[in-house]
């Protein structure tokens, strides 16, 4: 019996990776397409939160990255390659016409950023966020109870709203409304009709308010009363919704040639990054898995019959199957965690680069500044005097979602240097994740290990060490680099019938664990107190904000 071979398909902020595994979760290959016009910069105002990226990055790196592949592999790989599965930011909406196609690849639209897909980390909406929650907290049932109480502008109701307010030629033009991890998987099986495609649970519970005790989505009066303009959206968006261990539709035959791969191949349905993160690191039932990024995503699964009568307040939802199908899948998050440190290192290297003509000097120092400043930071005595920083440069996803909210520093003088600067931040970060940590643990939700994924977590000890510090639990890290694309590889294993369940693809295919990181006693004593200063800095900041 030849081996099977199955594809994960990540979609990240910057970029799209292809990885190909066995059903054995031994890699094959791997390639990364980054998205060109996101690179450059366009349709985007960082100053006023608006984060857009055009379909056509998404479909040119679809190409690019699975055609890198499997240019690496033989055609009896090729041959046997049996599933595509999906993973994709969100919430990562975008307008459709009749036939399921964005807005901007409509040749009328395709400079119009509104057309295009409303990048997780855009929080224009934030005043429709706030619209939301005050009608959903005195509206006879409460939509938000399975996301955590607070609306957030990170999320589809609002992003959708804001583009109807401002934008009349979308608002005419716009039939439906599909999540990045929706379409891309809806493209590969050639159907995208918005009434048809099969929806991810994971995005639906998370995000858009539905659970089957509303029978779907919030109703249609709840939705007139938020705003006459979503008159009639429901029925044009979808009831019913699945988990991604479940089958897509198989790959079209334009995309079959496209892409040279056999048009049997199963596609499954999609989820977003840090869910099948959760899945790719071998999440269990209370285990914390933490996808550090550019932002965090915290995933959490436990079984419904132990934790399904909880309403855990100010996270990211509860959802049925949103992670492993039969567990509850729950989310909290930070706004920004690499973000922080890459603010901090364009801030320094910013005037530099204006000096500097030499393109290979600036290189340098950019790959030279973080490892160098985290080096510095690791030997500095640790004091609870020393300088205190808010994580909230992006606002605060969780606990309690409030993107209003800015970052601060207090407690520099004139002797503070770039490394205790960049301590701080870090300590910040950490801080930010033991808030998630308390969160849960005060609803009634035990954690019982914390696992981390992603880049920051395999290329920087010092954060990782800080982090278990703060935690005062110890933190184990996933051997492969890659655990989201893997993750999704495992969920087309189980769609595409190698394996039963997930449990069963995880149990093949996990990569196991590298590194963990233990707390250093001596310093986690320092950090509960630094930690108090945090909370009280926080709510001063919050309160005059």
């Amino acid at each position: 019996m030849s081996k099977k071979y199955t594809i994960g398909l990540d979609y990240g902020t910057d970029s799209v990776r292809a990885l190909l595994v066995d059903s054995e979760g031994n890699e094959i290959a791997t390639s990364v397409s980054y998205y060109q016009r996101w690179k450059e910069g366009q349709f985007c105002l960082p100053a006023e939160s608006q984060f857009r990226q055009h379909p056509l990055d998404y479909l040119e790196g679809l190409e690019s990255a699975i055609k890198g592949a499997l240019a690496e592999v033989s055609t009896d790989v090729i041959e046997n390659i049996v599933g595509i599965s999906v993973d994709t930011t969100g919430s990562t909406p975008v307008a459709v016409d009749q036939n399921g196609t964005p807005l901007a690849l409509l040749p009328e639209f395709s400079q119009n950023p509104n057309g295009m897909f409303i990048l997780w980390k855009d929080h224009t909406a934030n005043a429709e966020a706030e619209e939301i929650n005050t009608l959903a907290h005195s509206w006879s049932v409460d939509y938000t109870k399975y996301v955590g109480g607070i609306y957030s502008s990170e999320w589809f109701w609002a992003k959708i709203l804001r583009t109807l307010r401002v934008d009349p030629s979308i608002r005419e033009k716009a039939f439906s409304w599909v999540e990045h991890c929706d379409w891309i998987s809806a493209v590969l099986t050639g159907n995208t009709n918005p009434l048809t495609l099969k929806r991810s649970r994971c995005a639906a519970g998370h995000k858009a308010m539905w659970h089957p005790e509303f029978e779907g989505l919030p109703s249609e009066e709840f939705l007139i009363t938020l705003d006459p303009l979503l008159a009639g959206l429901r029925e044009r968006l979808y009831s019913e919704t699945y988990t991604s261990d479940q089958v897509m539709g198989t790959l079209s035959t334009e995309w079959a040639s496209k892409l040279g791969l056999p048009d049997h191949v199963v596609i499954g349905v999609g989820a977003f990054d840090a869910h099948m993160g959760g899945v790719g690191a071998e999440i269990e039932p209370y285990s914390l898995v933490r996808v550090m990024g550019t932002s965090t995503c915290d995933m959490l699964i436990a079984p419904n019959e132990e934790v399904g009568h909880l309403l855990v307040k100010g996270i990211c939802g509860q959802v049925d199957g949103s992670i492993v199908p039969g567990m509850l899948g729950m989310e909290a998050g930070q706004s920004a965690f690499g973000d922080v440190y890459a603010w901090f290192q364009k801030m320094l290297l910013g005037p530099v680069f204006e000096l500097l003509e030499n393109q290979e000097e600036k290189d340098k120092l950019s790959e030279k500044l973080i490892p160098h400043l985290s080096k510095k930071a690791s030997h500095l005595p640790l004091s609870e005097n020393d300088p205190i920083a808010l994580d909230w440069f992006n606002g605060r996803r969780t606990p309690d979602a409030n993107h209003t909210l800015k970052g601060a520093i207090y407690g520099l003088n004139l002797g503070s240097d770039a490394a205790q600067i960049f301590k701080a931040l870090v300590e910040a970060t950490a801080f930010g994740s033991k808030a998630i940590v308390d969160r849960f643990i005060s609803e009634g939700v035990p954690i019982k290990q914390v696992i981390s994924i992603g880049g920051v977590a395999k290329k920087s000890a010092f954060v990782m060490q800080t982090l278990a510090n703060v935690l005062d639990v110890p933190i184990k890290v996933a051997s492969s680099d890659q655990a989201c694309a893997l993750g999704a590889a495992m969920n087309a294993a189980t769609a595409a019938g190698i394996f039963n369940t997930i449990n069963e693809a995880q149990n093949a295919m996990g990569s196991g664990f590298d590194s963990t990181y233990y707390p250093e006693k001596d310093k986690v004593k320092i950090y509960k107190k630094m930690y108090q200063k945090y909370l009280a800095f926080g709510a001063f900041v919050e309160m005059k904000g």
